[in-house]
């Protein structure tokens, strides 16, 4: 058995592809936790909704040690944000009951538009200590919450898997939690960008 198992072939032109979405420099820094392409809108699902208002969803996001995080990025879908009232972004730790590293300002009732990116800036910007699975969060509190894009994505089966998204909290409003408290799966997996 090779080192990549029984993939006979170069692995270098296996993954020749992603270099389409990959940024043109490859000094950019980003961390993403799925793939930029194969996304779909939670407004064409029903059964899997991507928010409820004032309940944060979080999904997780493998960054290494000396990453500086400033930004965090999450896409809506056809559904904009019907008469927010309070919506953030947030970064959680690696820890077992990960806690509250940084928090976006909360955007009270600004608007989110429907098939729109919102890039928001950490209260501060966030080095990495060690290399590990952390998790960025969302909350929208709002009459209507928008779509996200992202992925459908099976809760954990084996024993060990982490969930690849979760809700946690409830009529939470400008800020976010200090840990995340009992999340419970959730099958769609917003897809989410750290700059």
């Amino acid at each position: 058995m090779s080192q990549l198992g029984a993939y006979t072939r170069n692995v270098r032109d296996a993954l020749a592809h992603l270099n389409l979405a990959d940024p043109a420099s490859p000094d950019t820094f980003y961390r993403r936790n799925l793939p930029r392409v194969g996304l779909y809108d939670s407004a064409s699902d029903t059964g899997q909704a991507a928010l409820a208002t004032g309940v944060m969803t979080s999904v997780p996001i493998y960054l290494q040690a000396g990453d500086v995080i400033t930004n965090l990025s999450f896409r809506s879908g056809a559904t904009a944000a019907g008469t927010p009232t309070a919506w953030w972004f947030a970064l959680y730790s690696d820890a077992a009951t990960p806690a509250l590293l940084a928090q976006t300002a909360d955007q009270t009732s600004t608007a989110w538009a429907a098939n729109t990116t919102m890039t928001k800036a950490l209260s501060a910007a966030y080095t990495v200590p060690k290399t590990g699975v952390y998790w960025a969060a969302i909350n929208v509190t709002a009459t209507t919450p928008p779509t996200l894009l992202g992925a459908c994505a099976a809760p954990a089966i084996v024993t060990g898997e982490r969930n690849l998204s979760q809700s946690s909290g409830s009529s939470l409003t400008t800020t976010a939690p200090a840990t995340i408290a009992t999340p419970t799966a959730k099958q769609f997996v917003p897809y989410v960008v750290a700059t």
